[in-house]
C-alpha cells in the first residue's frame, strides 16, 4: 500500500480510503452487520487507515457499523472522518444534536476528520446562517473534532469562497476523468494545493459508471491500448480511472466506496504499485479518448450518492437515471427495458414533479426532466 503525508497528520495516510456509504446489502436493503464489519477490518488488515462515513449513510447505520467494526484495538489503526449534513440543520442547536448522535453512534470520544458535508450554495448559506465555522472551531478547541475541512459539489467560485473563508486543513472533492472540468474541477485541486490544504478526492470511479457496464466502444480502446503495447492486458478500467486521479498534483487520498472483498483485494492491489501515481503522455492520451467517448454516450452525470431519496413516490431515482444512461450507452439495448419494466418497483412515470430530489441533488441534475425522459423511452 503506498501512503502519503498529510500536512495536518503526524501519522501517513494510506493513498485508498475507503468510503462507508455503499456497504453490501440483503434483497430487502438492510445491511448485514457482521459481514460489513468483517469487511471493514478486512480492509484495515490490507493496509488502508483511512475510514470514511457520513451521518445519513444507510440511515445512520454505516456509523454505527463503523463503530463496532473499530472495537478490538482497529480504532488505533485508522483515522475516522465523519459528516455535519448542513442541509438537515434547521437551528444552530442541530449541530450539537447532530454530532451528538454522531458521537453515540461511533461510540467514539472524537473523531479525527470532522467535514461540514455537501457544501453547494444552500448548505453554505446555512453554514453561514447558523455559525457553523465557529462551531466547528470550538469542537476542536474542546478535543472532540482532531482535523476540519468540507466535502463539495458546488462550482469552482464557490470553491474559491469557502476556501478563504476558514483555515480549513483538508477538503473533499469530487474528481475523476469524466468530471474534471466539473464541480471543483482541475483548477479547484490546484488552487486547494496552493493554499497548503490536503485534497481528498471522491467518486474517483464515478459511482462505478466507469467500471461497470463499460460500453462497448470504450472496451475497444482500452483493449487497443493493450494490443499496442501501451499498457499491459491484465489492466482494468478500474486501474485506469485511479491512475488519472492519483497522478493529478495535490491529490492526498483517494476514497472508494468498495462493498465486497474482491473489491478491497483489487483495490489495494492497484494501490500498492509504485506507479500509481505515474501517468505517459500515452496513458493520458487514451485516457482522453476515453473521455470524450463517454461524454458522447452518457446523456445524464448522476453518481448513484442517493442524496436524492427517498423519494415521497418511493422512486428509486439513482437506480432509474442508471438504466435510462445505459439504455442510451448501449444503443438502446431491448434487455435494458426488460429490466427496468420487470425489476424496478416503481416508475419513472409515476413522479410527481415535486422536486424534492432537485433540491438534494449534489450534481444539481434536472431529475424531472429525467423522469420525463425515462418515461417516454421506456414506455412507463
Amino acid at each position: 500500500m503506498i501512503y502519503r503525508k498529510f500536512k495536518a497528520l503526524d501519522k501517513e495516510i494510506s493513498l485508498l480510503g475507503m468510503g462507508v456509504m455503499r456497504l453490501p446489502m440483503d434483497e430487502q436493503g438492510r445491511v448485514n452487520n457482521q459481514e460489513c464489519i468483517d469487511l471493514i477490518r478486512h480492509a484495515v488488515d490490507k493496509g488502508i487507515n483511512y475510514i470514511d462515513t457520513a451521518f445519513t449513510y444507510h440511515d445512520g447505520m454505516s456509523e454505527r457499523i463503523v463503530g463496532m467494526a473499530l472495537k478490538d484495538g482497529y480504532r488505533e489503526k485508522v483515522i475516522v472522518a465523519d459528516k455535519m449534513p448542513m442541509w438537515l440543520c434547521r437551528s444552530e442547536e442541530d449541530l450539537d444534536r447532530y454530532f451528538e448522535k454522531q458521537i453515540k453512534r461511533l461510540d467514539m470520544d472524537y473523531i479525527d476528520m470532522y467535514l461540514l458535508h455537501n457544501i453547494i450554495p444552500p448548505n453554505w448559506k446555512k453554514v453561514m446562517k447558523y455559525n457553523a465555522l465557529e462551531w466547528l472551531q470550538k469542537k476542536k478547541d474542546e478535543g472532540l473534532i482532531k482535523h476540519i475541512g468540507f466535502s463539495f459539489h458546488g462550482d469552482y467560485k464557490l470553491f474559491k469562497e469557502v476556501i478563504g473563508a476558514f483555515p480549513w486543513e483538508f477538503c473533499q472533492i469530487q474528481l475523476n476523468y469524466i468530471d474534471r472540468d466539473e464541480q471543483a474541477t482541475l483548477k479547484g485541486l490546484e488552487y486547494a494545493r496552493q493554499k497548503g490544504i490536503d485534497v481528498i478526492v471522491m467518486e474517483p470511479l464515478k459511482g462505478g459508471r466507469l467500471t461497470d457496464n463499460v460500453p462497448p466502444s470504450v472496451q475497444k480502446i482500452w483493449n487497443k491500448a493493450a494490443d499496442e503495447g501501451v499498457v499491459s492486458k491484465d489492466r482494468s478500467p478500474a486501474e485506469w480511472a485511479f491512475k488519472w486521479v492519483c497522478a493529478q498534483p495535490g491529490v492526498s487520498l483517494v476514497l472508494s466506496g468498495m462493498n465486497s472483498i474482491e473489491q478491497i483485494d483489487n483495490n489495494t492491489a492497484i494501490f500498492s504499485k509504485e506507479d500509481i501515481h505515474v501517468l505517459s503522455e500515452d496513458e493520458q492520451s487514451i485516457i482522453d479518448e476515453v473521455t470524450a467517448e463517454y461524454k458522447d454516450k452518457i446523456r445524464y452525470g448522476c453518481t448513484g450518492c442517493g442524496y436524492c431519496i427517498p423519494c415521497p413516490q418511493k422512486l428509486d431515482i439513482p437506480g432509474i437515471i442508471d438504466y435510462i444512461n445505459v439504455w442510451y450507452a448501449y444503443n438502446k439495448n431491448p434487455s435494458t427495458k426488460f429490466e427496468y419494466t420487470k425489476w424496478m418497483a416503481s416508475h419513472a412515470s409515476d413522479c410527481i414533479a415535486c422536486g424534492q430530489c432537485e433540491e438534494k441533488c449534489p450534481q444539481t441534475l434536472k431529475i424531472i426532466d429525467i423522469m420525463k425522459d425515462a418515461a417516454k423511452e421506456f414506455g412507463e
